[in-house]
């Protein structure tokens, strides 16, 4: 692994567990119907979408065999 792989996989773990982490704070202590709920939920989802795919595409680039 190269240093910018291992700098896109830690970029994305430390996005993917904020996105949870945001999620679960959300999740906890949201009230109904009220916009600012609402709006770290979709937030929340997004960040933790975002985490997941760079998370998948740092360890896919690493383990991916080159061709000449």
């Amino acid at each position: 692994m190269s240093a910018i792989d291992l700098i896109n996989l830690g970029i994305g773990l430390a996005t993917l567990i904020g996105g949870l982490a945001m999620l679960g704070y959300t999740l906890r202590y949201h009230q109904r119907n009220h916009p600012k709920g609402v709006a770290m939920l979709i937030a929340g989802m997004m960040v933790t979408a975002f985490g997941l795919f760079i998370t998948a595409f740092a360890i896919s680039f690493a383990t991916a065999e080159s061709h000449p």
